[in-house]
């Protein structure tokens, strides 16, 4: 197994990258800067860390595939390679019931995270997701709606489960990929790859990924197998996906490509940015739907999100936790609270990552208003959640 690695250097100077958001890039402040908050040793007989179910009406279904770019070349391996990804298509599915749940992280790069980020924490402990791997998928009739999902800086594809879960048990096929080299992802040959300064991955080549990642959802749809292995298919997936209906979605720096894809490629026709600090700037106009869930990259703090907003022409809004920072919206949410109780970490310590807002209502808010947003815009099914604050939720702030 090859790994490559990254130094306490190379991890030192990526926190002091993403705190200042250096060279433009709108890294994301990963989970490895919790490093010296955590080194209590596990406490014997620990409990496995868990997902919260979704709550939709559906068995979720999952599979990942390797894919390969030949239209782009790789930048490390050396000449007649390609870029190479791995993704992930979760959907509604049905027959689910005996058949395995999907981890987290494949293991390869779940040691290489817990070890790369110094977790002393037991691999076994990993959590399982809500995905029954290569259940057939449930057909109501129609072609699936597709949302893309793009992850933060050193980050991984499975780090907004929660969400992605939430939509594909309410009927959404979900589309996530590891951006390699800024990611902990494994390949099916046993190769573990993780983040590294070189080559530096910009916002624009997360859209990149993002705009191939298009066309294996247009691939899908027309009935072929993306997977360059040609693994195959859980029963119903080739067909199901609806090209026409598009969304997308990004952490962080994911939430920049999120908005730099909408701008090169029509075939987006809604994006949600997650915290996402909107680096480089972006000044074209966008005219399709764009909503922000803002924590600490808001218009107020950041000049370019203020920028980036007075280019949206189309609906738009933002919205804003309280007591809710970078972390907060995601998995780590409730994940690290959970690790932080195995691991011994303070209370205090514990917000210092994840913020004041409660583990509890950051899933709820995570579950419900991604659901809200793309459900109007993708599928016509409109709610009332979006109109303007709920008692529901009074939390979250509508931001004019």
């Amino acid at each position: 197994m090859t790994i490559t690695s990254v130094t306490k250097t190379d991890l030192t100077r990526r926190r002091m990258l993403a705190a200042a958001l250096a060279a433009g890039v709108g890294a994301a402040v990963p989970i490895s800067a919790a490093r010296q908050a955590w080194a209590a040793p596990a406490a014997p007989g620990s409990s496995q860390l868990t997902l919260p179910r979704p709550t939709g009406p559906y068995p979720v279904g999952t599979v990942a595939l390797h894919l390969v770019d030949t239209s782009r070349p790789d930048p490390v391996v050396g000449p007649g390679h390609h870029r190479e990804l791995m993704a992930s298509v979760w959907y509604p599915a049905c027959k689910a019931e005996d058949l395995p749940r999907a981890p987290w992280m494949a293991e390869g790069a779940w040691r290489a995270f817990l070890a790369d980020v110094g977790f002393p924490l037991d691999p076994a402990l990993g959590p399982l997701t809500a995905g029954h791997v290569g259940a057939p998928v449930h057909h109501a009739g129609q072609r699936l709606p597709v949302v893309v999902y793009s992850h933060g800086s050193g980050s991984h594809r499975g780090d907004h489960t929660i969400m992605v879960q939430e939509l594909a048990s309410h009927g959404y096929a979900v589309v996530t990929v590891d951006h390699t080299y800024d990611t902990f992802t494994e390949f099916p040959d046993g190769r573990v790859v993780t983040p590294a300064d070189f080559p530096p991955m910009y916002p624009r080549d997360f859209a990149a990924d993002l705009r191939f990642l298009l066309d294996c959802v247009e691939g899908l749809a027309a009935g072929r197998n993306p997977d360059v292995d040609g693994k195959p298919l859980p029963q119903g997936l080739l067909g199901a996906l609806n090209p026409q209906c598009i969304g997308a979605f990004g952490w962080s720096k994911g939430g920049t490509a999120t908005a730099l894809t909408m701008l090169a490629d029509q075939r987006v026709r809604a994006g949600l940015s997650i915290d996402g600090p909107m680096q480089p700037t972006i000044i074209a106009d966008l005219d399709r739907p764009f909503m922000m869930m803002t924590a600490e990259f808001t218009r107020a703090a950041m000049p370019d999100v203020a920028e980036f907003w007075t280019h949206l022409r189309g609906w738009r809004l933002d919205i804003q936790a309280d007591g809710a920072i970078h972390n907060s919206y995601g998995d780590n949410a409730t994940l690290i609270p959970q690790a932080g109780k195995i691991l011994g970490m303070t209370d205090q310590q514990i917000q210092e990552w994840v913020g004041t807002l409660d583990p509890a209502r950051a899933v709820r808010v995570q579950q419900a208003y991604p659901l809200a947003f793309f459900d109007p815009h993708l599928r016509h099914c409109r709610g009332h959640l979006l109109d303007g604050p709920s008692a529901a939720f009074p939390e979250v702030k509508f931001l004019p």
